[in-house]
């Protein structure tokens, strides 16, 4: 049965991201909070809770995840931009968008997409989240957290574990999230591609 933490949204209590970061650790998967709807999360290393959280949302290995990080730093190690590109990501983090990118060669095939050799990352605006990342000290590998009954993401914890509890084992806290999902931006290719328009505003794209 999953934990509880409530985590105050502005002034994220230490303790309590101390012992999130504990779980993930120790092989847990964990359900947090965005700026963009809840999300399901698990230390990148982890293949036993990366195959968790395909079951629990019920998708196959095409669904691609998302690396959520603290902020760019980490983007050299898992994926490859030019200047421009870079600007854009720069300008626009964080906030409500994934960026679908190419992966480098160190990046392992599992994390990525199976076909396109790309994966998703994303630098959320979200205090709680954000010190959670900083105490983890690398990105989480994420997904959004909906189930096949229902067709928005989740967004409130309580509704989270009434859903999932036994198939989790941490849910965290830290008030309604919105209910729009990310804007989805490709940045494979010279010209951006808007793949899903969200909540993130898709005109410094060009659309």
């Amino acid at each position: 049965m999953a934990q509880y933490f409530v985590i105050h949204e502005a002034n994220p209590q230490a303790r309590l991201i101390q012992q999130s970061v504990e779980i993930l650790k120790n092989g847990g998967v964990i359900a947090y909070p965005t700026d963009s709807s809840y999300a399901l999360g698990c230390m990148i290393g982890n293949k036993d809770a990366q195959e968790r959280i395909r079951q629990i949302r019920g998708v196959d290995d095409s669904h691609h995840f998302t690396l959520v990080c603290r902020n760019l730093a980490e983007l050299a190690t898992y994926a490859q931009v030019n200047n421009s590109q870079f600007r854009l990501l720069k300008a626009n983090t964080p906030g409500q968008y994934t960026f679908v990118l190419k992966a480098t060669r160190e990046v392992p095939r599992r994390l990525q997409h199976p076909k396109r050799s790309t994966l998703g990352l994303r630098v959320p605006d979200h205090v709680a989240t954000q010190a959670l990342l900083e105490a983890l000290g690398e990105p989480l590998l994420s997904m959004t957290l909906s189930v096949k009954e229902e067709a928005e993401p989740l967004h409130e914890a309580w509704q989270i574990r009434d859903q999932l509890e036994h198939q989790l084992d941490l849910v965290i806290d830290a008030g309604i999230c919105p209910e729009e999902p990310t804007t989805v931006i490709d940045l494979t290719d010279d010209e951006p591609k808007l793949l899903r328009q969200g909540g993130g505003d898709a005109s410094p794209f060009g659309f």
